[in-house]
């Protein structure tokens, strides 16, 4: 069985990742100087797929409005889940565009996934006879997603969230399936309202069918809190995995990007197309900037994400930052580095790795600082001189 085709589920928000999800689902945030989206159909496409179809919900226009109709030449086909009821019923919404095919892939689109990962999954699929495989990865967070218990190639436990280390692999998130699972995912109980795709492959175990598990040692990264996307960037840079020209020492800068000769570039470190980095900044290391940001003269960023069309201030310095899109922060804005206690919601988080999280089109004016674990929400404004030392709302004014 050859498989060509590819589902994609990207219809989640992430509420955990608020407020950086407030205007863009998950499969949107930035995996160093990309979408997360991006990466996942680089590694498809690496391994053979040739039609993409992508189940897309909340804010699905933030989707479809960055790929458009293709994607290297790869045709992507939209397909909405109206209401988000779980990974299942997501699948379910692609029954009819896929029912030409013997087998398809599913991936989640909202983890980067390395192509090494998809392409032993397709391997072992379309070379045995099993009607549905899945990926596992040894992991340290086996106990914050799924495990797999395995014997010999067959899968013989899925385990939600364990909350034990007593696992080592953990379910990847990409699967191959012939046409059997949709008739299996519509007879799964529904559980709160939801469907999740987990629930039917435990039903098929326990029903004694053949789930194969291939174990993979491709990259795989995720993130669920904001501060994981400083992981997450971290682990990119380190094995290389971006796609701009390297011009040193772990150190890629795409060709349209403008680094003055005065400015330092410590790898590992990307800078995105149509950047500007100004004299006497100072930018790395595990630092991603992202398409057109500029970083003004004798900045310092270190260990962090400049989403795109970012502007950092002369004279500012940024540890442990991530921003969102459009984010404007003045002359002498200062992000410390963490550790941070970092409420999101209800929750706080003692001693987190955060300087701090600033969201789509935040505007601080000058000498604006902000203490470690902070949150702040979408267009909110900070006037000059302002200490950010708790979490700001979205569109609040903040001043001195």
């Amino acid at each position: 069985m050859t498989v060509r085709a590819a589902v994609v589920l990207a219809a989640g928000e992430g509420t955990r990742l608020r407020p950086l999800t407030r205007n863009r689902p998950k499969p949107m945030l930035p995996a160093a100087d990309r979408p997360i989206l991006e990466h996942v159909f680089d590694a498809l496409i690496g391994a053979g797929i040739e039609r993409l179809h992508v189940v897309v919900g909340y804010k699905r226009d933030r989707v479809q409005d960055h790929f458009g109709p293709t994607y290297r030449n790869i045709p992507i086909n939209y397909i909405p889940q109206h209401k988000q009821l779980g990974s299942g019923h997501a699948l379910l919404q692609a029954r009819s565009a896929v029912a030409g095919e013997d087998g398809l892939l599913v991936v989640n689109g909202d983890q980067v996934v390395e192509q090494q990962i998809v392409a032993d999954v397709l391997d072992a699929f379309e070379s045995g006879e099993a009607s549905a495989a899945l990926a596992a990865t040894e992991g340290s967070d086996v106990s914050h997603y799924g495990a797999v218990v395995m014997d010999g190639d067959r899968v013989t436990e899925l385990v939600e969230k364990p909350g034990t280390d007593n696992y080592r692999l953990l379910n990847a998130g990409v699967y191959a399936f012939d046409q059997s699972i949709f008739d299996a995912i519509e007879q799964t109980p529904r559980v709160q309202g939801e469907l999740a795709l987990t629930d039917t492959l435990v039903r098929l175990i326990d029903s004694d069918e053949v789930v194969q598990g291939v174990i993979t040692e491709g990259l795989w990264v995720d993130a669920t809190y904001p501060w994981d996307l400083l992981d997450v960037a971290q682990d990119l840079l380190f094995h290389g995995r971006v796609t701009e020209p390297e011009r040193g020492d772990s150190v890629w800068v795409a060709d349209t990007a403008q680094v003055h000769e005065d400015a330092t570039l410590q790898g590992p470190v990307v800078v995105g197309p149509d950047c500007d980095v100004r004299p006497g900044a100072v930018v790395g290391p595990y630092t991603a900037v992202g398409r057109n940001a500029t970083v003004g003269a004798n900045a310092v960023v270190e260990r962090s994400v400049l989403d795109t069309d970012t502007r950092v201030g002369p004279n500012s310095t940024l540890l442990d930052c991530v921003t969102g899109q459009g984010v404007h922060l003045g002359a002498g804005a200062t992000v410390a580095d963490g550790p941070g206690d970092v409420r999101v919601e209800d929750e706080v988080f003692v001693d987190q790795r955060l300087g701090a999280v600033l969201a789509d089109r935040v505007r601080a004016e000058g000498d604006v600082s902000f203490a470690p674990g902070t949150l702040v929400g979408p267009n909110a404004r900070l006037h000059t001189g302002v200490t950010v030392s708790k979490n700001v709302k979205e569109g609040a004014e903040v001043l001195r």
